[in-house]
């Protein structure tokens, strides 16, 4: 992945935009990493599916699991 220095990457920014390849760039400011700029298409497709055959679900995941009551929690006035 390609470092940037924060000054350089202020003065270039357009340019930089122009040719980011699929790493995206790495911002830094003093030689810390700060920000990083990837591709909005770069992540997300690989997210899809990734997971697949990797997590088992035990129980539902749609529930707490503890009984409440709507009723109980509404102020009376």
């Amino acid at each position: 992945m390609k470092r940037v220095p924060a000054a350089k990457f202020k003065k270039q920014c357009l340019t930089l935009l122009d040719r980011l390849g699929p790493d995206g760039i790495l911002i830094t400011k003093h030689g810390k990493p700060v920000a990083k700029l990837v591709p909005v298409h770069a992540d997300n497709a690989n997210l899809i599916g990734s997971l697949k055959d990797k997590i088992k679900i035990k129980e539902n995941i749609l529930t707490t699991r503890m009984k409440w009551d709507a009723e109980s929690l509404r102020s009376d006035r």
